[in-house]
């Protein structure tokens, strides 16, 4: 990033020191045009009078000229500095979505590695020892582990590229998501090896109009998201209750938190706080863009604000049916 910049600034501060250069060549060649009218304007006149007058002219249209190389030029500066922060602003954000990539490819690699890697010892482990059926199913429960893993990575990286396509829309229909929640927090303690403490508290009754596969993407990221930034063995609640004409749900857990600055930038496509390179929570930046998009598709709207006294709070409302 560094030379690329570098390179920029260095033809910007060619341009201004030209602009610069050419705006006191043009208003020295003004004053020059004015001195050779006085000049041939004393040696062609007699009359002292008339002469101090057109001296006098002379000195009221240079005034007018050096003002309107002033205006225009301190218009055409102007532009040309928005031009510069635009271009700069331009460069930051190529950068940044750059690295942002870079970091995505890093994460992405190292998730599938690992559960690759496990599913590949367990197979192995299986093939080569004669196990017991206690340990078979041990061994196969957490291959399966495993492999939900990669399922749901794969699904993030398909459902975030539909996001941004043209042609995506939401199947909506009437969901009892009271009952919808319940089940999907089932599956999900069912299908995830952790030692988190999850316990829902759902107000029973509470419907919307929604899609079931956005949905369910929604609430497994949050959940997934909460468990990667809490300590094992915190406790993770889910919530829902029903506000005026509103579903509201919200995700508590006991974390790290996540730091004011941050909260605004952590719905942005492949961000993570820190860097790729040392940090140590898995994730590929794209769990809470989703759930942004899920949402705003949803007509509703999503915050996050600190939980007292450890962790976060992700509140989401959605419109509620009658």
């Amino acid at each position: 990033m560094a030379r690329p910049l570098l390179i920029f600034y260095i033809l910007v501060a060619y341009v201004l020191l030209q602009f610069s250069w050419w705006a006191y060549l043009l208003i020295d060649l003004n004053k020059e045009v004015i001195q050779y009218r006085t000049d041939i304007s004393e040696l062609i006149r007699l009359d002292p009078a008339h002469s101090q007058k057109e001296k006098a002219d002379f000195a009221s249209e240079l005034r007018k000229r050096i003002l309107m190389v002033i205006g225009e030029g301190t218009v055409f500066l102007g532009l040309l500095v928005f031009g510069i922060y635009k271009t700069r602003q331009a460069f930051r954000k190529e950068f940044e979505l750059a690295r942002q990539q870079r970091n995505f490819l890093l994460s992405i690699t190292h998730e599938f590695k690992s559960p690759l890697a496990a599913v590949k010892l367990n197979l192995q482990t299986m093939q080569k020892r004669e196990l017991g059926k206690e340990q078979s199913q041990t061994i196969i429960r957490r291959s399966l582990i495993e492999t939900e893993r990669i399922h749901l990575l794969v699904e993030n990286a398909l459902f975030a590229a539909r996001l941004e396509s043209d042609n995506f829309e939401l199947y909506f229909e009437d969901i009892d998501f009271s009952a919808f929640l319940q089940r999907l927090i089932r599956e999900y303690v069912e299908r995830q090896d952790h030692d988190h403490h999850i316990t829902p508290i759902i107000t029973p009754g509470v419907h919307i109009r929604g899609d079931q596969l956005a949905l369910t993407s929604l609430l497994f990221n949050l959940l997934e998201n909460a468990e990667k930034y809490s300590p094992e063995g915190t406790l993770i609640e889910i919530g829902l209750s029903r506000g005026q004409d509103e579903a509201i749900i919200t995700v508590r857990d006991q974390g790290y938190g996540i730091p004011e600055s941050e909260r605004q930038r952590i719905f942005e496509k492949f961000y993570r706080v820190g860097n790729e390179d040392t940090r140590k929570s898995k994730g590929t930046g794209l769990g809470l863009f989703i759930v942004q998009h899920i949402v705003t598709l949803h007509k509703g709207s999503i915050q996050v604000r600190a939980n007292h006294p450890a962790g976060s709070v992700f509140e989401i409302r959605l419109p509620a049916e009658k």
